[in-house]
């Protein structure tokens, strides 16, 4: 099982953020993540929230061995060919440890503070699925040119290529089973969602379906979920031990409201024994 946290970025200034991650790496996590919203979703709506492309740049710059990433980047906030310079930046930067995670975006409030469109679920579904393959084009190919409903390329091209080839992995997070989850079939290198066991196993079988519709072997899209380390640790085994049986093999746990002291514990009295 591999493990990574999430740093995220709630009320953080950066000394602490640096911290996390440097503890993260230290820990043993494969890798840190931020998120992607540019205030607060939970405290004082006033309080710090950094941006997490430039974040992760700077994350980068200070880490060494621990992969980086925005779990995951709102498909509404930028154009994906703005997206794609970003992350091949990252990409350098870290020296090829960039996780590239992607969703459809869903804090309507946000948007609307900010000024930013938010389309239907509809929508935004469609942008994911033409964002992912723009990103893609633009980091392989030179002239690349694509025609969606959302977005278009005539020709274009952007160096450098990315470290890691073809590109850094590409997380798509999607829980929607009707919308969502079939997008992730086709054009996820990496899926996450969360829920409970049993609604990952559906959901898990949904994915099945729509990659072999899509020609896809669903063996090759790796699955990932949200871990809480808040239980008593014999039901936090049982946890990883039904998600491994579901074919999950990665798990993210957020930074837990008890503070460092029970991810100490994890990584000690725990992770030992799943790791690999």
């Amino acid at each position: 099982m591999r493990f990574d946290l999430d740093v995220a970025q709630h009320q953080l200034e950066w000394p602490e953020l640096l911290s996390r991650a440097r503890y993260a790496e230290d820990a043993g996590f494969t890798a840190a993540w931020v998120f992607d919203h540019f205030k607060p979703l939970y405290g004082d709506a006033s309080g710090p929230c950094f941006e997490a492309w430039t974040l992760l740049a700077a994350l980068a710059a200070s880490t060494e061995r621990i992969r980086l990433g925005a779990m995951v980047t709102g498909v509404t906030y930028r154009h994906p060919s703005i997206l794609a310079t970003e992350a091949v930046t990252v990409d350098h930067m870290s020296n090829g440890r960039l996780e590239l995670g992607i969703g459809a975006a869903w804090f309507e409030e946000e948007h609307r503070e900010l000024g930013i469109p938010f389309p239907p679920v509809e929508d935004r579904v469609e942008m994911l699925e033409e964002a992912v393959q723009v990103v893609r084009l633009l980091m392989t190919e030179d002239r690349a040119t694509f025609q969606g409903k959302h977005y278009a390329l005539r020709g274009a091209t952007y160096h450098p290529r990315p470290v890691q080839r073809p590109h850094p992995p590409i997380w798509i997070g999607a829980a929607g089973e009707r919308l969502a989850i079939p997008v992730a079939a086709r054009r996820a290198d990496v899926w996450n969602v969360f829920g409970s066991i049993e609604s990952l196993e559906r959901k898990s079988e949904v994915l099945d379906r729509h990659a072999k519709q899509a020609g896809r072997d669903p063996s090759e899209i790796v699955r990932t979920t949200d871990l809480s380390i808040s239980e008593p640790w014999d039901d936090v085994r049982r946890n990883l031990e039904a998600l491994g049986q579901i074919g999950f093999t990665g798990a993210v746990m957020s930074w837990p409201s008890e503070g460092k002291g029970r991810l100490e514990e994890f990584v000690d009295r725990v992770m030992p024994e799943f790791a690999g």
